[in-house]
């Protein structure tokens, strides 16, 4: 069984036209799933509903403790870009456990978007990879502590 971990992040983002913001929402994650016909088995945990940049140490501990508390070991975890690589170091070093961080550019509740793609390669990743912790982003799967984002080019990139 895979556990899906929700963090929050542009991902789960709604416009709000009252208040002309965005907002983080309800998960994403299970209609991406329902819509794209996933067979294999999961749970999913809402942690929080936070923007990346408002994460703090305090939260990625939570984050970490959740995987080790976890009984399964294979966990996807959704997040925001602009923190994700942060949160996949503080990460590192759970023994037994590949973890897949993944998030959006673009709200996956909207047309355009990267969301439902980085989902699913994020959904093959956690499977076929080993013991360890990775990001899925732009077609890309990249180990924690070696990727970074690039805000102007909009995509993440090896470091």
């Amino acid at each position: 069984m895979l556990l899906v971990l929700t963090t929050g992040g542009t991902i789960d983002k709604v416009y709000f036209d009252a208040s002309s913001e965005y907002e983080v929402g309800e998960p994403t994650v299970p209609h991406v799933f329902r819509e794209s016909g996933v067979t294999l088995e999961w749970r999913l945990l809402p942690l929080f509903r936070k923007d990346s940049l408002e994460m703090q140490s305090a939260d990625r501990q939570a984050i970490r403790a959740a995987c080790e508390e976890a009984p399964e070991s294979r966990i996807l975890i959704t997040h925001g870009t602009d923190t994700m690589a942060l949160t996949a170091e503080a990460l590192r070093g759970i023994p037994g456990k590949t973890i897949v961080l993944t998030g959006a550019l673009a709200p996956a509740r909207f047309r355009v978007t990267d969301a439902v793609f980085n989902l699913g390669l994020a959904l093959g990743a956690v499977q076929s990879l080993p013991e360890g912790v990775f990001l899925a982003m732009n077609g890309t799967v990249f180990p924690a502590g070696q990727v970074r984002k690039n805000r102007e080019a909009g995509r993440f990139e090896s470091i």
